[in-house]
């Protein structure tokens, strides 16, 4: 009995080496625990592995959401427990990633070499868009996590009012009646007090240019471990004023009900336009346009065109666990490179860029690869046919991830409450100012 178990073993085996297998396969599909808070992530993975049956290893999968702040806490704690049900891949997103991959949890992320990884080689390969790099490199300059979107942002505007009040809805006359791509925002105001006058606001709150703000800083929140408030970013106080006094926004929040009826036409006035990435175009405006055709709502009404500043928003970074067994660096170590940095025809890059993931017909959008963007199409029928990736690609490069700290989550939003607090004339700006240098102190112990 013994000998036919032996024979069968060696049998099984040769078979799982025959068709490209590991030797552990033979013992059953190694499990890689996957940790995100959507749905995203898992979902890749599922579909390489129902793509690829005998790569020898399954997932399971934790989804927690970051609404009310559950998700970082519960992945801290699974990372700092490990064992067998510690995370061996965890996404990290733009908000928080630097607390991983530079901050106070990035002891637990291995870096990409460590996988077997030829990293600096297959960045290069892949053209990888940079500031994605510095964002996902440790403070040793080690790349410990990468993502597979780019965020790079531009301005989406409304064709028909452009043709209503400046004659044309051509991307590059737009462009440059708004000061696209100028690095400050003289042209843009010009624009805003014309289209204030015909009764359109430029923007719909405040919260659409932030981002533009936000990243053309030189420095960021954090300085030598004081609370630094960078020029450029301490403009926006002023220029959310801007938008309140003169009428150029219909004073909505972002992710509010009147902010979405702005995309659909129905707010307070006609909003001309939103700062964002391809994801805003994909998953809020054209969701929330009012119709899913040309001639419904604001569908197909839309064009992009550069921001004044460039700027990037959101984006999902993808880490392994350095304390992860050994058996399950291989499996990891594939589903990462398949993720962030095959540039063939066959990774997730190309599929993601192309809306084929699931099938033809899926959402397009912007890549880490500039060579998958190279080879893609992003024409739109909700941009009236126009190929987004001309001016999303450009601006993934004008992007800053040098910018950033692991504390920005929570101190964009305590200024930007204070922001809001002087535009609508509930205190002055030097005690907005003074009120947010003491919320940050109160809640981070930064000053």
């Amino acid at each position: 009995m013994k000998k036919i178990l032996s024979v069968l073993c060696v049998l099984t085996v040769a078979a799982a080496l025959f068709t490209g297998c590991s030797k552990k396969a033979a013992k059953g599909p190694v499990t890689v625990n996957l940790w995100s808070f959507t749905d995203e992530i898992p979902g890749m993975v599922e579909k390489y592995i129902a793509d690829h049956p005998d790569c020898g290893f399954t997932v399971n999968k934790t989804i927690i959401a970051t609404t009310e702040g559950a998700y970082q806490p519960a992945l801290d704690q699974a990372l700092m427990s490990g064992g067998a049900d510690a995370p061996d891949m965890y996404a990290a997103e733009a908000a928080f990633i630097l607390k991983y991959s530079q901050g106070d949890m990035q002891q637990y992320a291995m870096p990409y070499k460590d996988l077997g990884i030829d990293i600096d080689a297959k960045i290069k390969a892949a053209e990888i868009a940079p500031y994605t790099v510095d964002i996902g490199s440790n403070t040793s300059g080690q790349v410990d996590a990468l993502g597979y979107q780019t965020t790079g942002g531009c301005f989406i505007y409304r064709r028909s009012i452009a043709k209503k009040v400046f004659g044309s809805d051509d991307p590059k006359t737009i462009q440059s009646i708004i000061g696209g791509g100028s690095g400050n925002w003289t042209a843009f105001e010009a624009a805003a007090e014309k289209l204030a006058a015909a009764g359109v606001a430029i923007v719909s709150g405040d919260g659409d240019p932030w981002h533009a703000f936000e990243n053309s800083s030189d420095k960021g929140w954090i300085v030598n471990g004081k609370l630094y408030i960078d020029p450029k970013r301490e403009a926006f106080i002023d220029f959310s004023k801007k938008l309140t006094d003169k009428g150029w926004s219909n004073q909505t929040q972002d992710w509010t009900d009147a902010w979405f009826a702005d995309m659909k036409d129905t707010g307070a006035k006609p909003c001309f336009g939103f700062f964002g990435p391809a994801w805003l175009i994909n998953y809020t405006l054209a969701p929330n346009c009012g119709g899913s055709k040309v001639g419904e709502g604001t569908y197909g009404d839309w064009a992009v065109c550069n921001s004044p500043i460039g700027f990037f928003w959101g984006g999902t970074w993808v880490l392994a666990n350095k304390n992860m067994p050994a058996a399950k660096k291989n499996a990891v170590k594939t589903l990462i490179e398949w993720i962030t940095l095959d540039a063939s025809n066959d990774g997730l890059l190309y599929k993601w860029a192309n809306g084929t993931l699931n099938g033809e017909g899926g959402t397009k959008d912007t890549v880490s690869s500039g060579v998958v963007m190279a080879k893609s199409n992003g024409e739109l029928s909700f941009l009236g046919g126009q190929n987004m990736f001309e001016y999303f690609v450009p601006a993934n490069k004008y992007a800053n991830g040098k910018n950033l700290t692991q504390y920005d989550e929570t101190i964009n939003s305590l200024w930007r409450e204070q922001v809001r607090a002087y535009a609508n004339g509930q205190k002055s700006r030097d005690a907005a100012i003074k009120d947010f240098k003491q919320n940050v102190a109160d809640k981070l112990g930064v000053e």
